[in-house]
């Protein structure tokens, strides 16, 4: 098959959405298929150092990045969508990352025109929680053109059951597959030796670290993660919390957070970390920490259980079920209290803590990796293909 993924940026800041878009067209291309990924530079405040308008290879898969300009919210591009007009033809399929951007409006189009279907992941973006947000702009753009690009679409690409349940009521589509996001593993497989990064945070000491990863956005259960630390820390646990992420205009108002709870000197903001230094703060964590209010699949958690690490997420995390069957952490509410309770019982049953620890690695190893889970999105873009359609099975709840 020849494969074009469409997606709006692939910049580090931005987290999961070009991780997984680079880690499935990657696993695709090693399965002998042609992938390639047309994209922009943008990179946040400025813009990737990349060349421009000429494919790359990266891990087999030919990347185009090209120029971003202004409104640069919708990370506009018309080079891009030029290029699309032009070489969609080229392709059998085309698969869109996320919404709402001018890349999804430009790839529909393109892909209507040049007569190959297309798939779109919303990437969480349909959960209720992100769906409210922002209503008027996002009306706007679904009334010029976001409907019609989810009305048409051949599939929507879910990676989780419980994100098609709860995106179902304002899908537009009924079609749809489930493939997860994953890893690559091998990048799990030469982990740091311990302690590398206790010795550049000298402030942790030998405390037990209490690890955030991940965009510092509103999403993510900051304001509940800062009190119920707080609580650890008044229920006598010499702990220290780690906040390692870009700022997604949340630092400030989490760093407000952990003052009112008297925990701000016992926790590090690192910034964005990434290759070892991200590996070396997994490898001296006792624990992954994420009590997210929405998560489509969450590639942070499966990143933690690939080191061995207990994970404490919530029930928004929409891979809740397979960690808490795994029993590889715990699992709970959007609530306060359960997360310091879970953090506290973690941080007093080391034995368990391992016993979740080994159990992450195997689902890791086991559900998400992703030379595992090529076959199934190659099954799913062969459907596709082929006209077969899936849609959303009953809930038996």
């Amino acid at each position: 098959m020849r494969i074009i993924h469409v997606i709006s940026n692939l910049s580090p800041q931005a987290g999961g959405p070009p991780k997984a878009g680079m880690g499935m067209a990657r696993a695709m291309a090693r399965r002998g298929h042609e992938v390639s990924i047309y994209t922009t530079n943008f990179n946040g405040a400025d813009d990737l150092d990349v060349p421009l308008g000429v494919p790359v290879d990266s891990g087999g898969v030919m990347v185009t990045y090209f120029p971003v300009h202004a409104p640069r919210f919708w990370e506009t591009c018309l080079p891009l969508g030029r290029a699309l007009r032009a070489d969609a033809g080229k392709f059998d399929l085309m698969h869109l990352h996320s919404l709402y951007m001018y890349h999804d409006r430009a790839g529909a189009a393109a892909a209507r025109r040049a007569g190959i279907p297309y798939i779109v992941r919303p990437h969480g973006t349909l959960d209720p929680y992100i769906f409210k947000r922002r209503r008027t702009r996002k009306a706007i753009f679904e009334w010029w053109f976001q409907n019609r690009v989810l009305e048409q679409a051949a599939a929507l690409h879910y990676t989780t059951e419980d994100e098609w349940r709860l995106a179902a009521p304002v899908s537009r589509n009924p079609h749809g597959f489930v493939v997860p996001n994953g890893l690559d593993t091998d990048e799990f497989a030469d982990l740091p030796e311990k302690g590398a990064f206790r010795a550049k945070h000298p402030e942790i000491g030998n405390r037990p670290i209490v690890l955030f990863l991940g965009r510092l956005n509103f999403k993510k259960g900051l304001d509940l993660l800062a009190p119920a630390f707080g609580r650890v820390l008044a229920a006598g646990h010499d702990a220290h919390l780690v906040i390692a992420g870009p700022d997604d205009d949340m630092a400030e108002k989490t760093r407000g957070w952990l003052a009112a709870a008297g925990a701000l000197d016992r926790t590090t903001f690192t910034g964005m970390i990434t290759g070892d230094d991200k590996l070396a703060a997994l490898v001296d964590a006792s624990m992954f920490v994420l009590p997210s209010y929405s998560e489509n699949f969450g590639i942070a958690v499966a990143e933690a259980m690939a080191c061995g690490l207990p994970v404490i997420i919530s029930d928004a995390v929409n891979i809740w079920s397979e960690v808490e069957s795994a029993e590889a952490g715990l699992v709970g509410p959007c609530d306060i209290d359960i997360t310091a309770r879970n953090i506290m019982q973690i941080l007093d049953n080391p034995a368990r803590a391992s016993e979740m620890g080994a159990n992450g690695i195997r689902l890791v190893r086991d559900r998400y990796s992703w030379d595992g889970i090529a076959p199934t999105l190659e099954k799913a873009y062969e459907d596709v293909l082929a006209g077969r359609h899936s849609e959303l099975k009953p809930s038996h709840d």
